[in-house]
């Protein structure tokens, strides 16, 4: 008696199908399938490059492509039965496709599953940075909109969680738009990275058979701006790299790194001890035992996400250590942590938006803190260096000062004109005048720098590159 066949499509080979623990243990479709789009848009380029090349006729093409279009339907419509027997989303669809469409057994013609997940993959890391570039994006408007209804507020800046020298709000602000900003563009390369085709390395060796790689990268939009498409240039490299799935991972974790140290700065402001800022209810919760608590726990899980896309960028990194070329199954676990770098770091982009929308500073608060005379001690250093004094002489002469208004007990610019004198003779009776907050902003017009002029340039430059 004849042994039962191994139902698989590659299963020729086996006379039995896996075990169903190897099945469950195995299969990637419960996560894979929402390759879908970019796998049915990777067949139709495929089977039109087959037809162009006459290796199957426009008339099998099109039902093809018929069949495809329907699967497509029905995927989005949450009508197709995945199948954990098929192992991915790949077998799935073409297994679907086989028994509607006769011709679709001429489908997989000089292509592999590894180069197509390569290739479905790449498709839909451009779609996710794009997904991302656009979130990260609507934070960034909702950053600007702050600044813009804050544009009058002072607050001190800080450096070893001690306040430094004043700044406005929106300085500060404009900062966390530079991290972000970056970020969008980290992404942008990574989208360029993996804007190149694999499709037709094959397994890892091409194939003998008269396909046309150029003309599948056109179809399916691996081109460069000139509209000329792009290919990889080594079929080994091709089914083996995955630097752009860790670039992207990459990303995602600075963006998340980013993300934590907004979070902690609105965690500290929002601090009584601080009360810079009151976030919304809508982004906050409560405790079950305290009812006076106001928690900031949309920006503590910011934080925490941020480990998340670290750990998932750490995974990648660990599993293509060792890996010899070229394809290895291994690689199929590159996909968890992929997909949950682009599903968190997206909710986190919406989630700092509605977070930075809905809080409002108290003004009062911030007035206050930046009124502390000694957060203008190094412009009082520069007041000495302008008189001919050395640096480091005047950070001397300035930091006697400030140990005689603590020992005084006395705001630094309520010593006496006398006892300012004694420590450095260069100090004039004019001394005090660098104690004004808008003197002091306004003299630092250098480009950077937190002073009037400086902030109109830049909210012009936000509001141009975020329209």
């Amino acid at each position: 008696m004849a042994k039962k066949s191994s139902p698989a499509i590659w299963g020729g080979r086996f006379t039995a199908g896996p075990a169903e623990l190897m099945l469950r243990f195995s299969e990637s479709v419960s996560f894979d399938r929402r390759l879908a789009p970019f796998d049915i848009a990777g067949s139709k380029a495929h089977s039109a490059m087959l037809a162009h090349a006459g290796l199957i006729t426009a008339k099998e093409r099109d039902a093809i492509h018929a069949g495809l279009d329907a699967i497509l339907a029905e995927v989005a419509a949450g009508a197709f039965a995945w199948d954990i027997a098929l192992e991915d989303v790949h077998m799935n669809i073409e297994a679907a496709l086989t028994r509607r469409v006769p011709a679709a057994a001429k489908l997989h013609t000089a292509r592999s599953r590894n180069d197509q997940v390569a290739t479905d993959m790449r498709l839909w890391l451009k779609h996710a940075c794009g997904v991302l570039r656009e979130k990260i994006a609507g934070a960034e408007r909702a950053l600007l909109a702050v600044a813009a209804a804050n544009r009058d507020v002072l607050i001190p800046g800080y450096t070893h969680l001690q306040r430094a020298q004043p700044v406005p709000l929106a300085h500060h602000l404009f900062a966390w738009l530079e991290m972000l900003d970056r970020d969008r563009a980290r992404l942008a390369d990574v989208a360029a990275h993996a804007n190149w085709c694999p499709l037709g390395a094959g397994a890892l060796a091409g194939t003998t058979l008269p396909i046309d790689r150029e003309f599948t990268a056109k179809a399916l939009g691996f081109t460069d701006a000139r509209g000329r498409p792009q290919v990889t240039a080594n079929s080994m490299d091709a089914v083996a790299d995955r630097d752009v799935f860790i670039e992207f991972a990459a990303a995602c974790a600075l963006f998340g790194v980013h993300l934590s140290r907004i979070a902690e700065d609105l965690v500290l402001w929002s601090s009584i001890e601080f009360k810079f800022v009151e976030l919304s209810d809508a982004f906050c919760t409560g405790s079950s035992l305290m009812p006076q608590k106001k928690n900031p726990d949309a920006c503590e899980l910011l934080r925490g996400k941020s480990a998340r896309l670290q750990g998932n960028l750490h995974t990648l990194l660990t599993l293509v250590k060792g890996l010899p070329l070229t394809y290895n199954r291994d690689l199929q676990e590159d996909k968890p942590p992929l997909f949950d770098s682009f599903d968190q770091s997206a909710l986190c982009a919406d989630v700092l938006a509605g977070t930075l929308g809905g809080m409002t500073f108290h003004r009062e608060r911030c007035a206050a803190a930046v009124a502390d005379p000694a957060l203008l001690a190094t412009d009082l250093a520069d007041y000495l260096v302008l008189r001919g004094v050395p640096f480091r002489d005047a950070h001397h002469a300035v930091g006697a000062v400030v140990r005689l208004a603590e020992k005084n007990v006395v705001a630094l610019n309520l010593l006496p004109t006398t006892e300012v004198q004694q420590i450095h003779p260069a100090f004039g009776p004019d001394w005090v005048e660098v104690f004004d907050l808008k003197r002091a902003l306004a003299k630092r017009t250098g480009s950077g720098m937190p002073g009037p002029a400086q902030l109109a340039k830049q909210f012009k430059r936000w509001e141009k590159i975020l329209k």
